[in-house]
């Protein structure tokens, strides 16, 4: 009996999650595929009631159904409540748990990236405050970040997020991305993150960099979400100020091992995911 799991996503045709997991199902040997599922908003409720089957171990979700899948499902853990997004479904007996590994994913390859990096008391900025941003900042708050400005096009979104870090205890500011002083608050981060779309390949601003010219110091961790292309703008800047780098494709693999690990009970071969999401990420480039 093969077992089945996915994605539900809308567009999805070019997700990479599909040849990750499955290199991965392969790899240890268990009878199980994974699928990208082009589901329209309308029809993600019927989708999700599909997953109580035993056949089903679960599903990833991407963008637009982060938020509005918690509707469909029976329990939702603290953290992806905080996070206010579910990315990933558990089937347990026809019993579907909603949970948040984008935040793992997040602090995992940070660390793992560059061995020394900790987190802890650092002083950082956070560009957006999507649902990407919201999983990075809980995250940092979890691993106690000394300080997080985060820089929006729209500050009104900043400032909430801030407010919702600053009651975990962190020291927080809001800025908008067009003010004059947001320069200044790159160049004295030590951990500058963009969890935006700016300088995605195809995208309206691939050309582009969410920093402005000349905001990077040297010795400050730069982390772009974006994975595709691999070397975007923002990081050959990074690296031209003599800055360490740590790019998207990570944290998208090793949130998708945390997902696969859930499922099924088993430590995920990162490794072998890492290999078929570049092997992927090749293809669409």
């Amino acid at each position: 009996m093969m077992l089945r799991t996915g994605i539900f996503g809308y567009p999805i045709s070019h997700s990479i999650s599909p040849p990750m997991h499955q290199a991965a199902f392969d790899h240890l040997g268990i009878d199980a595929t994974y699928q990208a599922w082009e589901t329209h908003p309308d029809d993600l409720g019927e989708g999700v009631r599909g997953l109580r089957d035993d056949l089903y171990l679960g599903a990833n979700v991407t963008v637009p159904h982060k938020q509005a899948v918690m509707e469909y499902l029976d329990d939702v853990d603290d953290l992806a409540r905080r996070i206010g997004a579910v990315n990933t479904i558990i089937n347990r007996d026809g019993r579907l748990l909603g949970t948040n590994t984008d935040a793992e994913g997040f602090i995992t390859s940070l660390i793992k990236t560059h061995g020394d990096i900790n987190p802890t008391g650092l002083d950082a900025v956070l560009v957006g405050a999507g649902g990407a941003a919201r999983a990075a900042a809980h995250a940092l708050a979890d691993a106690g970040i000394g300080s997080l400005t985060i820089a929006n096009r729209t500050p009104e979104r900043a400032l909430a997020l801030a407010e919702e870090i600053a009651n975990q205890g962190v020291t927080t500011q809001a800025i908008a991305l067009s003010d004059s002083g947001y320069a200044g608050v790159c160049r004295k981060a030590a951990l500058l993150i963009n969890s935006t779309s700016v300088g995605m390949l195809h995208g309206p601003a691939e050309e582009a960099s969410p920093v402005p010219d000349g905001a990077i110091s040297a010795g400050c961790v730069v982390y772009d979400m974006v994975y595709n292309p691999p070397d975007t703008p923002l990081l050959k800047a990074a690296e031209s100020a003599g800055a360490r780098i740590v790019g998207g494709l990570p944290m998208l693999v090793y949130q998708g091992a945390a997902a696969w690990s859930r499922w099924t009970g088993e430590d995920a071969p990162a490794d072998v995911m890492f290999k078929a999401a570049e092997q992927a990420l090749r293809l669409y480039s």
